[in-house]
């Protein structure tokens, strides 16, 4: 399948990419300081940046594979296997019996209706100069009894259930109603989920939430997982190229923790590829792990892709980056997850 012919987006390219296209409006290049935190963000600051939808080497964000094409609905009907019945898994990695699964499924329904989940954002940083270029949305929800509810344990329930379809479209519109209000230099990266991108409703979502906020769409990153494409239909390979064609990003999320071939890769319409933290915590330190990314993001650069990475901690761990050609990172060496009115303020250099 050939690549799409829409351009990158400005935000997320960097400036060594052979297919960078600069911003019609390019912010002056200076170092921000790190932003004062209010009360709210300090009390989220430990809260470890769990990557929305991505759950490691349980893949349990994908159904069995005689369910995963099934529209999502088609769960809570009486003739097709329960959430819980789909979810055997959940059981031997969180030790959920068959009645908490239930309650926490009951309870997300709840919340969906109450409006309880709200979203912080993980600032990204250009390496080079380092400038504030946008932020990943990151899912918190705060249950009224059980206090501050882990992703990791909550997004495999919706994904089983098949309330992650409505937990998708929500973050989408609260992201791009948050990045709307942002300065024009900073863009706002979403993670999708197998279902959303299996179920076909992703393209509407995304179009759904681009008209309701007259978002420009080159300002909008989607995130997929490396374990999406281990089964890679031609279902997903089209919906990938249609929402290129809207014109928004689409990165390849966690490299290098799959098994991704590079023929895949290059036929797949990515424009970031985002370089897992795992690989990132022991730089420069670790031969093995420097030479992977050093691998990486030489692959990245001869395909025409922007390098994130995430989870960069200390100085030398940036200066590695920078100095490999690494476009842009995450972490808390730069921030902690922020609420979007203080993404705004960081972008206006306040």
């Amino acid at each position: 399948m050939a690549r799409p012919s829409c351009p990158p987006r400005p935000w997320s390219r960097g400036e060594n990419s052979r297919r960078s296209r600069r911003s019609p409006h390019p912010s002056p290049p200076h170092v921000y300081p790190r932003p004062a935190f209010t009360q709210s963000s300090r009390s989220s600051a430990r809260m470890t940046p769990v990557t929305l939808f991505a759950t490691g080497s349980n893949d349990l964000t994908s159904p069995p594979p005689d369910t995963s094409a099934r529209p999502a609905r088609m769960a809570t009907t009486s003739d097709q296997p329960s959430g819980w019945e789909r979810a055997s898994g959940l059981e031997r990695v969180f030790g959920l019996e068959r009645a908490e699964f239930k309650r926490l499924e009951q309870d997300i329904r709840r919340a969906l209706g109450a409006a309880d989940f709200a979203l912080l954002y993980q600032p990204r940083y250009q390496l080079r100069p380092h400038r504030p270029v946008g932020a990943e949305a990151l899912i918190r929800w705060q249950h009224r009894k059980r206090g501050l509810v882990p992703p990791g344990l909550f997004l495999p329930v919706a994904e089983q259930s098949g309330l992650i379809n409505e937990i998708g479209g929500f973050v989408l519109h609260a992201a791009c109603v948050a990045a709307a209000g942002w300065p024009s230099s900073l863009g706002v990266s979403v993670n999708i989920s197998a279902r959303q991108l299996l179920d076909g409703v992703l393209l509407d979502q995304v179009a759904a939430a681009l008209e309701a906020t007259a978002l420009d769409p080159e300002r909008l990153e989607l995130e997929v997982t490396e374990t999406i494409l281990l089964d890679l239909s031609l279902d997903v390979q089209f919906m990938l190229a249609a929402l290129r064609d809207l014109g928004v990003g689409l990165a390849l999320d966690d490299f290098g923790t799959g098994h991704t071939s590079l023929a895949t890769l290059k036929r797949l319409p990515f424009t970031v590829m985002k370089i897992d933290r795992s690989v990132v915590r022991t730089l420069p330190r670790d031969r093995e792990d420097a030479a992977i990314v050093r691998a990486i993001v030489g692959t990245a650069q001869a395909l025409g892709l922007s390098v994130v990475a995430e989870g960069i901690e200390n100085a030398e761990q940036e200066a590695f980056l920078a100095a490999i050609g690494c476009d842009s990172g995450q972490g808390f060496l730069f921030s902690p997850p922020l609420s979007g009115h203080e993404i705004s303020r960081l972008g206006a250099g306040v």
